[in-house]
């Protein structure tokens, strides 16, 4: 068996092309423009690069882009003053402080600072516990909500499967089981999590119909660890040392790949498979943001 490949990078610019059309209209027929504000503390070189692919992405799509950068010695004070100028500025939407902070500053306390309403990295307290107990009205963590478009759009709705999610952090494990068992669109399975403490991971793994691997560990999940004609998607992205390479390494999943490929029935590539859509899927959290802000139907 050869799996099919669930391209992230396709299925992410079929959804971004959507986004286009979404604020093209919603300039047109109420003069609202989405606006995504990212705070960015400090001189880690990932953060900045992260932050500007985030922007450009925004700006082709006709979002309005604010970047603020501080410098690394800014006070925990001082950015959540930012914070809050942010969360009264009816242009932003949306609000992102890119991780790592500095130390000194409380990642927590600057998250509960953000306005659930504009938390469209979804981790606020408030929009964990909408996730958590089914409500609609809720920013949904963008990996997640970026899996569930990659099942729905390569034609495997989770419904009625067997969904294993391997690992059960606060922003994949954890939302991606709350999003499949939830009713409706997208949801409806029957849902395992395990993780790094799993017993017999492998007995667990080979009952998925759908299997989600998120462990941070790379190349956890071997090919005799899956069900045969299930569906793989790997989260995982780890650089490993490869001195074949010209830079002398080369990135990873949680799975092996080769191996389940010829066991799934289809599979995320990586890289190509779910890291295209978390940024697709920020956006798309900008622009509901910006919908329900404005109080517009539809």
């Amino acid at each position: 068996m050869a799996a099919d490949i669930i391209s992230g990078k396709e299925i992410g610019d079929e959804i971004r092309a959507e986004i286009a059309q979404r604020v093209s209209d919603l300039k047109k027929n109420h003069g609202l423009v989405p606006g995504l504000a990212t705070v960015l503390v400090g001189e880690d070189q990932a953060s900045h690069m992260y932050v500007r692919m985030k922007n450009k992405a925004a700006g082709e799509l006709g979002l309005h882009s604010q970047q603020i950068t501080l410098p690394g010695d800014t006070s925990e004070d001082e950015l959540l003053g930012v914070v809050a100028g942010l969360n009264g500025n009816p242009d932003i939407h949306g609000i992102l402080v890119q991780s790592p902070l500095p130390d000194g500053i409380d990642e927590a306390k600057v998250l509960l600072a953000i306005d659930p309403a504009k938390d469209i990295d979804g981790f606020h307290p408030l929009n964990v516990g909408k996730l958590n107990t089914g409500s609609d009205d809720v920013l949904v963590p963008c990996t997640p909500a970026g899996i569930i478009e990659l099942l729905m759009r390569s034609g495997n709705d989770p419904a009625g499967k067997h969904a294993v999610v391997v690992g059960r952090s606060n922003i994949v494990g954890r939302p991606m089981a709350s999003l499949l068992v939830r009713k409706g669109p997208g949801g409806n399975a029957t849902v395992t999590v395990a993780h790094s403490r799993t017993p017999e991971l492998g007995v667990i793994t080979r009952l998925a119909d759908i299997l989600i691997v998120a462990i941070g560990r790379p190349e956890t999940i071997t090919g005799d660890m899956i069900k045969p004609g299930a569906v793989v998607i790997d989260v995982g992205s780890n650089r490993v040392d490869d001195p074949e390479t010209e830079k002398g390494y080369r990135y990873v999943g949680d799975v092996v790949y080769e191996e389940a490929a010829e066991v799934a029935s289809a599979i995320t590539p990586v890289p190509g498979g779910v890291g295209p859509m978390t940024i697709t899927m920020l956006l798309s959290n900008t622009v509901a943001a910006a919908v329900a802000l404005a109080g517009i139907d539809g």
